[in-house]
């Protein structure tokens, strides 16, 4: 049975502003210690857990986001974040570990985590990207109640955080699914891959970041796969992309293949070459 530290201090955020349920699975005494002041002050609503618990716990806490130091999950930490992701759609999940490969941090965030960050980090960064999680989490629930989106021939549902086919999931990431909803809320006008990234990850876009246009293209792909008539992601050379339902102009027979833009092509960290290694599992820094 898995042990749980005690509950801290809960109540209204100063200023009488919502607060954040956010349970932190880690065992570093030092930086806990730390962050637990800067949390206390904040009014935020948290729990300190020294291990992995059952999801059907995680399910009754009614959080809103869990940070999770993967050396605590121990051997089954990938299997434990992907049940997590899977069970608790809605939940923002941010990995905080210690030095990782790109292998493996690519890995986490396919398997449903929203942010990944490496340790030491100082808590205020901490803190930040999981307001940027919870306030994407806030969106996504508004936008559940607007209820399925058709586009083309793809439906975009909101409540299974999936787009289909005639029927079929077209099987995208969580992360793919924020990009799909977000350009497709765009009706029809351009978005910059600044805005894009803002809004889908959180925070501002470093220089030279190349991972809004990894993902359009992953995402263009599967779009492309499962609806080979008509194109939904139009490149807009040097700003940024469009989503438009638009059919090929000729669908007899086999579609041709639309060619990747030369300044995507050019991302020098495309993940998606990883796809074909193997996952290696993780073992924790230190």
């Amino acid at each position: 049975m898995t042990t749980m530290s005690e509950e801290r201090r809960t109540g209204a955020a100063p200023g009488g502003q919502s607060t954040v349920r956010l349970a932190v699975i880690d065992s570093d005494t030092g930086f806990l210690q730390v962050l637990g002041k800067r949390l206390e002050g904040m009014g935020w609503q948290y729990r300190v857990l020294a291990s992995p618990v059952p999801l059907d716990a995680m399910v009754a806490m009614r959080l809103n986001a869990v940070v999770v130091d993967l050396a605590v999950l121990g051997p089954q930490g990938w299997t434990y974040l992907d049940k997590l992701c899977a069970r608790l759609p809605g939940l923002g999940v941010i990995v905080c570990t210690g030095q990782s490969s790109v292998a493996q941090r690519v890995r986490g965030l396919r398997l449903g985590a929203d942010d990944w960050v490496t340790k030491p980090c100082h808590p205020e960064e901490l803190i930040a990207r999981v307001e940027a999680v919870v306030r994407r989490r806030k969106r996504a629930d508004v936008r559940v109640e607007k209820g399925p989106v058709m586009i083309g021939e793809v439906e975009i549902r909101a409540d299974q955080f999936q787009a289909f086919v005639g029927g079929v999931s077209v099987e995208l990431t969580r992360r793919e699914f924020e990009l799909i909803q977000l350009l497709a809320e765009a009706e029809g006008q351009v978005l910059q891959r600044e805005e894009i990234y803002q809004r889908v990850w959180g925070y501002a876009m470093v220089h030279g970041d190349r991972s809004v246009d990894v993902f359009v293209r992953k995402l263009r792909s599967k779009l492309e796969r499962a609806s080979s008539n008509w194109r939904y992601i139009h490149t807009h050379f040097g700003i940024g992309y469009r989503f438009s339902a638009e059919p090929v102009e000729d669908p007899v027979g086999a579609a041709l293949p639309v060619p990747e833009p030369a300044d995507e092509l050019s991302a020098p960290d495309d993940i998606s070459a990883l796809t074909a290694l193997p996952a290696p599992e993780y073992a924790p820094a230190g």
